[in-house]
């Protein structure tokens, strides 16, 4: 018996994680997007092959021309953008709208699927953690929003808002994200 105890103790099981589903990939790859197209011009300056590359999104993301307007940034950031629609499912994806003047994102997600828990999924990832710091969340009705400071370039923000319970309505935008830098104060 005491042979079985020492076994026992001295084994250890690897638990399998569970992959992220093609909707994390597609907000992470997203949120991704958003660091490199703001931090790193060199990426997509003569191209945007090693833009596309760092992202990881592979053929989930593409350009487009034109975007539906409840996806648009707000006024105030519209110069000189562009548009990439990521389709993580058939009928679920996001939209990242960058600028090639203003530095900053704009990432808006939406369709059938219930979005919610993606984003809390993400949000809540180390890979998210060790890049972004908490700073404020505010609930307004049904909506959540979370600011977070880069950890390496302190001055760029992010406001993350969606739905602060799983189960709300999937017919409108359900994830919005911008990202710009603050001046300090």
């Amino acid at each position: 018996m005491r042979t079985l105890a020492i076994l026992a103790a001295a084994t250890t099981v690897a638990v399998p994680t569970a992959s992220p589903s093609p909707l994390e990939q597609g907000f992470a790859g997203a949120l991704k997007g958003c660091e490199e197209w703001v931090s790193n011009p060199a990426s997509w300056v003569n191209g945007t092959a090693p833009f596309l590359t760092t992202v990881g999104l592979g053929n989930a993301m593409g350009v487009v021309e034109t975007v539906p307007s409840a996806v648009l940034p707000p006024e105030n950031l519209r110069l000189a953008n562009h548009y990439w629609r990521i389709n993580s499912t058939p009928d679920a994806g996001y939209f990242l709208i960058v600028s090639d003047r203003l530095p900053i994102c704009h990432i808006t997600g939406g369709g059938a699927a219930d979005l919610q828990p993606v984003v809390e999924s993400v949000l809540a990832s180390p890979t998210f953690k060790e890049r972004w710091e908490q700073l404020a969340v505010q609930t307004t009705g049904e909506m959540i929003s979370t600011r977070y400071r880069h950890r390496k370039t302190k001055t760029f923000e992010i406001v993350v808002s969606r739905a602060a319970m799983p189960g709300q309505r999937t017919d409108r935008v359900q994830v919005l994200a911008t990202a710009n830098f603050k001046l300090k104060k």
